[in-house]
Order: structure tokens, then C-alpha cells, then sequence
């Protein structure tokens, strides 16, 4: 055990043994994503009681536990990842139909979300048994909580986590999150920022907030406009390594902007070759050509769709 984990350890069953954790459940553990402090009481106390965890990787999660002073057997471990989340979810209904209580964690931050554990979770309370979750931390809100974007006039934010690597499902993510007004977060990891940062700068000054290594030594949150974050990389070439949560502001005057050049696209296309009516409609609008251009095939493929119908 780290020694400075003692005293919490501690503290984490006077706090919680008196508390009803039934038996034959699935329990849902945050785990910190960088900061060991950042361990709740419950979550502590939680995977001290479990017979089983099921991990993401049994080394990390052995490792992380042991820091704590939790210490498991070599059975009481089951790898849960998102290569065999369908096959481990048999093997955790039999261990819970045994009684036992499995707790489940990700190898950072709140399982589920973008980590394996959402079709363990679901498969589990298909089968009417019980899913309690034992809330932690999470890049997610960690990082939504200092940009100051979501507030009250705001409608929500949507989570995309990672966008498709590649292609057509890429650009479609892409365009769907430029018409997007809300609050939109999303996830990326350092070999492909760069590449991020050169998509997301066709959105201008749309306020971007980027949180590298949170919780971590060296943790980094900056806001700038979107274009800038391509720039913002390069100042370092340490801001091109770790983790990477972003949060793109609620921009409401820009998607009307987009808006209005879909609207301008669509009527050149009507006439016009695709290349030719991107260019017009930048010139019109003032949006970005690498923009326009996934839109205007996008809106092509949806006409001559229409007109095989």
C-alpha cells in the first residue's frame, strides 16, 4: 500500500460498511483518471468487498488496486475488454447468480461511458439482476466543468467521445458536429490530435476548450478559438503527448451561418458541379471550402438517393 492511501482506506469502511451492498449485483466503479486521490470512499470500500473485478487490463487494475492496499486473488480477476465484452458478460451473470458481488472498472474514469462496461451493464439487467453504480471521476464532466459552457440558456451537451478514424463516417461526424449549436464534447489520443486539430479548424472562432493529461502532473486546459488549436500543438511538442478531452462551446450564431450556406449549396448544386459550387458558396457565405465540401456531397448523395426512390 502506498502509506498516504492508508488513513482513506480506512476511512472508506467506517464510512460505508454500515451501508447495504447486496450481494448478486454488478457494481459500476469510478476509478480516478490520473490523480489516485481523486478514489472515492465508496468505490474504495466497493472493491474491498468484491469477489470479482472485471477490468479492462488486470495488470493496470491489479496495480491501482494495490496502490489502495487492496489486494485480490489471482481468481478473483476477469478481463473485460471491448474485444470479448459479449463473451466475459456470461461469465459475469454466472458469478452474480452465484451471489457474488463484481465489481466492474475501466483502466481510467467512470465505466461505460467510453470505456467497455456498457453491454456488460446492460446485459446484466436484461437478465434481472442488479447494476449499482458507484459514481467517480470522469474526463467527461471533469472537463466540462471548468470551461463554463453549459449553462442555463444552454440546451444540454452532446458527447461524441472519439470520431470515426477515417472516410465517409468521419466526415459525416464532422458535419454533424459543425451544426451542431450545442455544447459538444469529444475524446482523441495523441497520434491523431494533430489530425483533429486540422478538422476542427474549418470552424473558425468557435471557442474550444482543451484538456490535455487531466488530473495528471501535466495537466493543461486552454481555450482558444477552433481554428488556433493546430497552432496551439505546435507551440510544444509535450502538448502533443497524453489524453485528450475537448469541449467545443455553444455556438448558436454560427449554426444559423451554417444554416444559411447549406441552404446556398443545395441551390447551386441544382446547377453546378460539386467543385464549382463549393467555391461559389464560400465565396457567398464565407465558410470554410473543406467545410462546404462534405456538405455538398453529402446533400448529392441524399438527391440522388431521393431520386431512386
Amino acid at each position: 500500500m502506498n502509506a498516504s492511501f492508508e488513513p482513506a482506506l480506512h476511512a472508506a469502511h467506517a464510512a460505508a460498511a454500515m451501508q447495504d451492498h447486496p450481494m448478486s449485483t454488478l457494481y459500476m466503479v469510478g476509478t480516478p483518471i490520473g490523480n489516485l486521490a481523486d478514489i472515492g470512499l465508496r468505490a474504495l470500500h466497493i472493491l474491498s468487498l468484491a469477489d470479482c473485478i472485471a477490468c479492462e487490463d488486470t495488470r493496470h487494475s491489479q496495480s491501482l488496486l494495490r496502490a489502495y492496499g487492496i489486494d485480490k486473488r489471482a481468481d478473483q480477476w476477469l478481463s473485460v475488454h471491448q474485444h470479448n465484452e459479449a463473451q466475459a458478460s456470461e461469465k459475469v451473470l454466472a458469478l452474480l447468480r452465484q451471489g457474488q458481488r463484481v465489481a466492474c472498472v475501466s483502466d481510467a474514469g467512470t465505466p461505460g461511458i467510453s470505456d467497455p462496461g456498457a453491454r456488460l451493464a446492460r446485459v446484466v439487467a436484461a437478465h434481472g439482476l442488479r447494476v449499482l453504480p458507484i459514481p467517480g471521476a470522469s474526463s467527461l464532466t471533469t472537463l466540462l466543468s471548468a470551461c463554463g459552457s453549459t449553462h442555463a440558456q444552454d440546451t444540454g451537451f452532446v458527447f461524441w467521445g472519439f470520431l470515426p478514424a477515417k472516410g465517409s463516417e468521419r466526415q459525416a461526424a464532422l458535419q454533424a458536429l459543425a451544426f451542431e449549436h450545442r455544447t459538444q464534447v469529444l475524446l482523441e489520443s495523441p497520434h491523431r490530435v494533430l489530425s483533429l486539430a486540422a478538422d476542427l479548424s474549418a470552424l473558425g472562432e468557435r471557442p474550444l476548450t482543451v484538456g490535455r493529461e487531466l488530473t495528471k502532473q501535466f495537466e493543461e486546459v486552454a481555450t482558444m478559438p477552433a481554428q488556433q488549436m493546430g497552432a496551439w500543438l505546435a507551440h510544444s511538442p509535450q502538448r502533443q503527448r497524453g489524453e485528450f478531452t475537448l469541449v467545443l462551446h455553444h455556438a448558436a450564431q454560427q449554426t444559423d451561418e451554417l444554416a444559411n450556406a447549406r441552404k446556398v449549396l443545395g441551390l447551386l448544386l441544382a446547377h453546378l458541379p460539386v467543385k464549382t459550387a463549393v467555391r461559389l458558396a464560400a465565396d457567398i457565405t464565407g465558410q470554410a471550402r473543406n467545410l462546404l465540401y462534405p456538405l455538398a456531397l453529402q446533400i448529392q448523395q441524399a438527391d440522388e438517393e431521393a431520386h431512386r426512390q
